[in-house]
């Protein structure tokens, strides 16, 4: 499979089941589209108003060298190894911990309804947290790195359980030949010295919640009963921590919606304060929603991104560049093959724990007891839920299986794909058309830094 597409006045040309990306002129693009189902005397004359006879068997033979070298219309060796990929072992190697259920802003698109997870408001104790990382040391086979990240709600309301927790994560490491590493996701309003020193010292990665300028920021992330914005609370803070972590290890993260379809000013807003390490990602929401992204905001959203991706690298090769999530791509060697074929690997590799230890597939999940798989006591007891998700993959879906995207997005988000279609083996339509887009501007981009260093 072959993917063309033209951008920033680049001709690019993906082989999709190598990963070769060719950045190839004019009369090379052309031949290519027409390479597999025509012989070389009928590209001849289908292109004969456009090139003369010897420049397009020229190209021919080229683009034939590259075939033959295994960088052009190769084939998927992937899908011969799907069977034995669902049949591997079942091992556990990360957690989100719902350290608190509650939260003190109320954010108007918060799936987790203000921290409360279709639930109550309650905070995960010192005990159950313990029982949460015993059963992924014992379930986590002979993996050696095992990831726990501090969600809620907002987890810094349950501090002192926080650090209880990585000092006991700590005590398991040697013993049992891991390696925690802890990450903490928080909107900030709690975020103080103390609580920066312990991060610093003990978090892998800090993921801090803004949505770009103050007035969009404000609009869709209000404090509880008004007291005051939330953007001027938090913006210092948030520097202070990109800074104490030499703009390393930590990313602002940020949600656009239908109100701040130009979010590329607040992504570039968050670059001119300083941020190097940026994701501000597409809401997802009902369309019911007055802020969900609909349909005929797709073409308007595309533009912020080819905008965004050629800012970006003007920014770059001036020197003064930031990273954008959604534009971070490795051509080289990338991920694993499960990770290609199955993401994130929510429901078998990846659970969530509650406040009071349930486990679920992904945070998104949490509340639906259609989707309740266990606790810390019994350990997974719906093994069905488990060998669904397990078998969540690009092939298992039809919309995935021709898309030239497949092995970059992994067949996104099984939740978006529950949330929309009523089960995980779909895609959530708009999501991955912002995703297509996203990938051929991460792509595009590397093909210009590469540019300028030649």
């Amino acid at each position: 499979m072959v993917h063309q597409y033209k951008n920033n006045g680049y001709n690019i040309v993906l082989d999709v089941n190598s990963g070769s990306v060719h950045v190839v002129d004019d009369i090379v693009y052309d031949i290519i589209s027409l390479y597999e189902k025509h012989s070389v005397t009928e590209i001849i004359d289908l292109l004969e108003d456009k090139y003369p006879d010897y420049s397009v068997k020229e190209a021919y033979s080229e683009i034939t060298e590259l075939k033959e070298a295994g960088q052009l219309f190769t084939e998927d060796i992937y899908e011969p190894y799907i069977d034995s990929f669902k049949d591997r072992p079942t091992v556990v190697k990360a957690l989100c911990l719902h350290i608190a259920h509650d939260c003190n802003l109320a954010c108007k698109y918060c799936f987790a309804e203000e921290g409360e997870y279709h639930g109550r408001r309650a905070l995960m104790s010192f005990e159950v947290g313990k029982k949460a990382l015993d059963f992924l040391v014992a379930n986590s086979g002979s993996r050696r790195n095992l990831e726990v990240d501090f969600f809620g709600g907002e987890p810094t309301m349950n501090f002192e359980v926080v650090k209880q927790l990585v000092e006991y994560g700590r005590s398991l490491e040697e013993t049992h030949n891991k390696k925690f590493r802890f990450t903490l996701t928080t909107n900030g309003i709690l975020l103080n010295d103390e609580i920066l020193e312990f991060a610093n010292k003990e978090m892998g990665n800090i993921v801090l919640s803004i949505d770009g300028r103050k007035e969009v920021n404000d609009f869709m992330r209000p404090t509880r009963n008004d007291h005051g914005s939330s953007y001027d609370i938090i913006m210092p803070k948030f520097k202070k921590v990109a800074e104490s972590r030499h703009q390393n290890n930590y990313y602002v993260r940020g949600t656009f919606t239908h109100h701040n379809l130009d979010f590329a000013k607040d992504v570039l807003h968050l670059a001119d304060e300083g941020f190097e390490q940026i994701s501000v990602e597409p809401v997802v929401a009902p369309p019911t929603e007055d802020y969900a992204i609909r349909e005929e905001d797709i073409p308007t959203i595309l533009e912020q991104y080819d905008f965004l991706a050629k800012e970006l690298i003007k920014r770059k090769k001036a020197g003064n560049g930031f990273n954008f999530f959604h534009f971070m791509i490795d051509l080289n060697g990338g991920p694993c093959v499960a990770k290609r074929l199955s993401g994130c690997g929510s429901g078998c590799e990846y659970l969530a724990v509650t406040p009071w230890g349930d486990f679920y597939p992904c945070h998104q999940f949490v509340g639906n007891e259609d989707f309740l798989m266990g606790n810390v006591d019994e350990g997974i007891l719906r093994t069905d839920i488990r060998d669904e998700f397990k078998s969540c993959n690009v092939y298992a879906k039809e919309k995935c299986k021709n898309c030239f995207a497949k092995f970059y997005c992994s067949g996104g988000c099984a939740a978006n794909s529950y949330n929309f279609h009523g089960n995980i083996n779909d895609a959530y339509d708009i999501g991955c058309e912002l995703q297509k887009k996203r990938i051929e501007c991460a792509i595009m981009i590397k093909a210009a830094m590469a540019n300028n260093e030649e």
